[in-house]
């Protein structure tokens, strides 16, 4: 291992076996594993941002006033930018510098959570959380691509990208449950302020403990493909996120889809011909890497169709606040922990096909428990569905995320990062829209069947256009505000278990998948060393250089 001076040309490596070679190599590791806790606190972050907001949506509601396509937009305008700009913004990070990419994407993401937090006005909200999306789909390739950078022992690397894996999933899950405790305690402004301190804070820390990296061959950047890539995603998220509320079928949202067909279309057809493509298509032709997105896509499907599903269950069904609904799925981030922890040593052992197939095969018996509760179940059958569901997808992403990493050159690692951010932030957006509306759907036509013998209630039904349904709060007239509270508890576990069927049967092909196409016994291929992700170039100096 060779050192930096501060103008970064080369240092000659101790004598090994010396006792200044071991204390450098100390030294790097201590300075490696900072690097990754730095990258994974903004990663937390990250996933924080994308489902806090959620629990703080009544209160912005009574003080903004939205319509429900504006809320619609407020929520899911975060996702948009980030899941349609990430794969292009990663190829920005191995070009430009992925620290430098590290940095403005959380600088941006500061600025516009301050436009967030002062808003006066719907719009000035909407443009905010897809500002933080752009901020986010900066910064994130950045965070996986660091830690391939930082690590030349494969063990390390392995046990840095398990840490990655379990907190991208945490952060997520920790959000309803800051985003509750915040509102009761202060205002729905509070869930962006929180952010301002906490993205400067780890923007300056990563100036001093993240070293810059590049790829040192960047060649000419794809612009076609960048933009042909980032059209195609930003069309189908958006057509995802729009389908619940406009329907499946509706010609604007099959239109979006086609749209997003013909540019993704495109796109391919560029990458094949273009001498500089800028995703290879041969990367989908060798090795695993093809289902291991199939495997995290299912992953982050099912985890966040689930964690939806679940939150409105505990608070709409079982009745609780949001911070009482949000400290019960703790349960689900710790056994997402123990579940990544646990990867690594069944990796090393038996190959990436049997933690991947057993955690989809765990998640999908999450899912059989989901489909048996009841609105008097109690809380056990809720941990064992959070425990089943964590532990599954804890195995599934460090080991699937590996094998993506893996299959791309280390000078690339941010292209390979954001293919896997994509996947997942996909498969994630068509988690909440598919089982949400598979969810809406059966719930709507279930409480409109039962309801045929209680025309009184039909009518509060209408008039109340599907508000404060299950606590029957403003209801005229308590013997009717009961039966729609009871029918509507009823129609919602109704829609739960189809939601949950449909749930368990993705589990289920990606898992029959994973255990055809995934390798058996060998391991993965242990990443270039570290050396050769460094640019050949100078850069700026650092701790690390």
């Amino acid at each position: 291992m060779s050192g930096r001076t501060s103008a970064g040309t080369e240092q000659p490596a101790p004598p090994a076996g010396s006792p200044g070679a071991q204390e450098t190599g100390e030294v790097s590791r201590r300075r490696a594993w900072a690097s990754t806790a730095v990258v994974c606190s903004a990663l937390f972050l990250l996933g924080l941002d994308f489902t806090v907001l959620n629990v703080a949506i009544p209160a912005l509601q009574e003080d903004l006033g939205p319509s429900m396509a504006q809320t619609q937009w407020i929520v899911d305008g975060y996702a948009l930018v980030l899941g349609g700009c990430v794969l292009a913004t990663g190829i920005l990070g191995d070009t430009y510098g992925r620290r430098r990419a590290f940095v403005a994407g959380l600088v941006v993401c500061a600025l516009a959570s301050v436009l967030g937090a002062r808003a006066d006005g719907v719009e000035q909200v909407i443009v905010a959380r897809c500002g933080m999306g752009l901020g986010a789909a900066l910064f994130m390739p950045a965070t996986l691509a660091t830690i391939v950078h930082v690590f030349s022992d494969a063990a390390d690397r392995r046990r840095a990208i398990s840490l990655w894996a379990a907190v991208a999933g945490i952060g997520a899950l920790a959000g309803p449950l800051a985003g509750g405790w915040l509102v009761e305690h202060s205002t729905w402004r509070a869930v962006f302020w929180i952010n301002v301190p906490l993205a400067l804070l780890l923007a300056a820390v990563a100036l001093r403990m993240v070293p810059e990296s590049r790829d040192a061959r960047p060649g000419r950047l794809d612009w076609p493909g960048a933009a042909l890539s980032s059209a195609g995603l930003l069309a189908s998220v958006w057509a995802v996120i729009e389908a619940p509320g406009r329907g499946w079928t509706s010609t604007t949202v099959l239109g979006a889809f086609a749209v997003a067909g013909v540019l993704l279309g495109l796109f391919t057809a560029w990458e094949v011909r273009t001498a500089g493509p800028m995703v290879p298509p041969a990367l989908f032709k060798r090795g695993p890497v093809g289902p291991a997105c199939v495997a995290l896509a299912a992953m982050s499907f099912c985890g966040m169709g689930a964690m939806f599903i679940l939150t409105l269950y505990l608070q709409q069904v079982r009745g609780h606040s949001p911070w009482e609904a949000g400290a019960r799925t703790i349960p689900l981030s710790l056994t997402l922990a123990a579940g990544a922890a646990l990867a690594p040593t069944l990796l090393r052992r038996f190959g990436a096909r049997v933690p991947v197939t057993a955690g989809l095969l765990l998640v999908a018996g999450g899912f059989a428990v989901m489909a048996r509760l009841e609105t008097g179940s109690s809380y056990a059958h809720v941990l064992a569905f959070e425990a089943l569901v964590g532990l599954g997808s804890g195995l599934v992403a460090p080991v699937a995320t590996e094998l993506v990493l893996t299959a791309v050159p280390a000078a690339k690692s941010g292209l390979g990062s954001a293919l896997n951010d994509a996947t997942r932030q996909v498969g994630s957006t068509l988690g909440v829209a598919v089982l949400g509306s598979i969810l809406t759907t059966v719930f709507t036509v279930r409480l409109e069947d039962r309801l045929q013998a209680h025309p009184a209630a039909q009518t509060l039904l209408r008039d109340q256009d599907g508000r404060d349904l299950l606590t029957g709060s403003g209801h005229p007239g308590a013997g009717t505000g009961s039966v729609l509270v009871q029918e509507t508890g009823a129609a919602f576990i109704h829609g739960m278990t189809a939601a949950a069927i449909a749930g368990a049967g993705a589990a289920l092909l990606a898992a029959a998948l994973s255990w055809r196409k995934l390798p058996a016994s060998e391991r993965p291929r242990a990443g270039p060393p570290r050396a050769a992700a460094q640019p050949a170039e100078p850069v700026a100096a650092g701790p690390f250089r």
